[in-house]
């Protein structure tokens, strides 16, 4: 039995790349491993499946408490779901959810947090939840943000993004690597070199670049043309647009980025993401 690494992350942040990235470094793939395989490596938190063993009705219609309260006995299961520690993916945020820890810190071991520019988030969530900028904007900032439970997935408690931010990265911890988006796609090789030595693999050069190759956005997106990707939510054409930084001065107005900068200036700035002038 091992315990639970988690890679956290706000939704649209890069989790599906840092995923992506592991699963292919650790098969040591020659080609890139198939996208709709993630879940073979790396469990979700939210998926509804674990969750059953413990109730007697489907998963959408028992009430939020009960589901709480279900969250810390499905975490310990995933620890007896291989003989070493296991990657679990989670968006909620670090805190309590009717009085229950949404993550089980008797059986976690470490964790990685993906975080991204939430000029950019924005972007990317209005095609993943179909909603426009504006209403976007309100729900990164609502500290009450929760999906709801459907018939393959638990409600997942994202909060705002910067109390997300703030409840994982606001504390230093030895055994949490942060990590932004932005740097993973700027230097790649550095930053994913990071993530190997945090996670105490030792691994050479040409095996590091071939993940990060396979693992790579266009790699990601052929495969979505090629076979369609099952994490796509219903909302939008693909799950993977454009993955790019920076698109924000261009789709935003200004009115749109002063609000967002107000809305999460704090937590904005730890991360160096105020634009100039602002």
């Amino acid at each position: 039995m091992g315990g639970i690494i988690w890679l956290a992350s706000y939704p649209k942040s890069g989790n599906t790349w840092m995923r992506s990235f592991l699963h292919n470094l650790l098969r040591n793939a020659h080609e890139p491993v198939d996208i709709n395989e993630l879940d073979h490596f790396c469990i979700g938190e939210s998926a509804s499946g674990p969750y059953r063993k413990y109730a007697e009705t489907p998963v959408d219609q028992i009430d939020h408490e009960s589901l709480a309260k279900l969250r810390p006995k499905v975490h310990e299961d995933f620890t007896h779901y291989f003989p070493d520690s296991v990657f679990v993916k989670t968006h909620n945020f670090l805190g309590e959810w009717h009085g229950v820890p949404l993550h089980n810190m008797d059986v976690t071991v470490g964790g990685i947090y993906v975080l991204r520019n939430p000029l950019d988030v924005v972007l990317s969530m209005t095609h993943h939840f179909g909603d426009d900028v504006d209403g976007v904007i309100r729900r990164m900032a609502n500290e009450g943000a929760l999906t709801e439970a459907g018939s393959t997935h638990v409600p997942e408690f994202h909060s705002s993004w910067s109390t997300h931010v703030k409840s994982w990265t606001g504390q230093p911890n030895p055994q949490l690597l942060v990590v932004r988006y932005e740097d993973l796609q700027a230097k790649p090789r550095k930053f994913f070199k990071q993530v190997t030595n945090f996670l105490g693999l030792k691994v050479k050069s040409e095996r590091l670049e071939r993940s990060i190759r396979n693992a790579s956005f266009k790699a990601l997106k052929r495969q979505e043309e090629q076979k369609g990707f099952k994490e796509k939510s219903e909302f939008a054409q693909s799950f993977f647009r454009e993955g790019k930084t920076e698109q924000w001065r261009e789709a935003l107005t200004e009115d749109q980025i002063k609000q967002i900068i107000s809305d999460h200036r704090d937590q904005m700035e730890r991360f160096d993401y105020i634009p100039e002038g602002y």
